[in-house]
């Protein structure tokens, strides 16, 4: 199912992300991380209330609406990069102000409320994304209303800086006055006073300063990270999505083959897990994870080839002892 929201920044063609998680454009990222698993909990098959129509839907917006746009707002970089374009975008929008329609009421009111804009924003906000996912047939509606809003507030806030740019130029330099002979003398003299020199650091302090190395295993450790965080939340197919991020970067990484196993193991899926577990021991034999894994792959192979044994044993039991009736009934020689 496709959901074509035409209002507010995705009239611009710029997915807001802010407002599908129904945040501020100002919410820092531990509460847009608190507000997505209120929302992927409130949508998630297992815990979504209705039939199985509402459950599809829910699972539906959670796939493709929520899930992608969390995850944009929660990789550092990614969000970095999506701020400087909604800063950008307001700038371009303050330039023809005067050409700005919008369609929905808050909206409208927050155009006219420019001198509490914080205020206004917020409050219309927080009505807006109250209860923004019970109605799952009007989500996309209100997802439009939220981004209208953003796209006003977007406005006003960057047009702030333009104006106060051209209120405020910068100013040149104030004429400096010549300075009498008696006033350059006494100059003279103090400027040939030279200043102590700094202390020099002692170079064997200078090598051992601590320089931060940016190697794949330090970029792999926040797809761990997170990835650990989805486990823990029984979100595997999530976790399994970090974890091949992860391995794009550092195809060897025995962390995140360990974990790509025991989340197979985890679905009872042996044959992907005997995969991923091979590759991490190969990889690192002594890696905590590595060694809790295999453990428990060998504990779980042991018990299914014992259960196996168990069921063998019991039909060999019962079709030996079908066999010797039959024996007894019509096996007997007449004398």
């Amino acid at each position: 199912m496709a959901f074509a929201i035409k209002h507010g920044l995705f009239r611009l063609n710029i997915t807001d992300y802010h407002a599908i998680l129904g945040v501020s454009l100002d919410d820092n990222p531990k509460n847009i991380r608190l507000k997505y698993l209120r929302i992927a909990q409130q949508l998630h098959p297992d815990t979504c209330k209705g039939d199985q129509v509402r459950k599809e839907l829910a699972n539906s917006i959670l796939s493709k609406l929520v899930n992608p746009a969390y995850e944009q707002l929660s990789r550092k970089n990614c969000f970095a990069e999506h701020q400087l374009v909604l800063t950008q975008i307001g700038k371009r929008l303050a330039e023809k102000s005067d050409r700005m329609t919008v369609a929905s009421k808050q909206a409208k009111d927050l155009l006219e409320s420019a001198h509490k804009l914080e205020i206004v924003y917020n409050e219309h906000l927080k009505k807006l994304v109250t209860n923004q996912y019970q109605d799952l047939e009007k989500v996309t509606d209100k997802i439009a209303v939220i981004s209208e809003l953003n796209l006003v507030y977007l406005m006003i806030k960057q047009g702030r800086g333009i104006n106060r740019a051209e209120d405020n130029p910068v100013k040149a330099p104030a004429k400096q006055e010549q300075p009498s002979p008696t006033q350059q003398r006494t100059s003279n003299k103090a400027s040939s006073v030279q200043p102590p020199k700094p202390p020099e650091v002692p170079k064997a302090a200078a090598e051992n300063k601590p320089v931060e190395e940016n190697t794949p295993q330090v970029r792999v450790s926040s797809f761990i990270r997170r990835a650990k965080e989805y486990i823990e939340k029984e979100s595997y197919s999530q976790a399994i999505a970090e974890l091949r991020d992860g391995l794009k970067i550092d195809p060897n990484n025995s962390t995140c083959h360990g974990l790509m196993g025991k989340i197979y193991l985890l679905q009872n899926q042996i044959t992907m897990a005997k995969v991923h577990i091979g590759k991490a021991h190969k990889a690192n034999p002594k890696d905590p994870i590595v060694i809790e894994v295999r453990k428990e792959l060998n504990k779980l192979t042991k018990t299914k080839t014992e259960e196996k044994k168990g069921k063998n044993g019991k039909a060999n039991a019962a079709k030996s002892e079908t066999k010797g009736l039959f024996s007894g009934l019509f096996g007997a020689k007449k004398k």
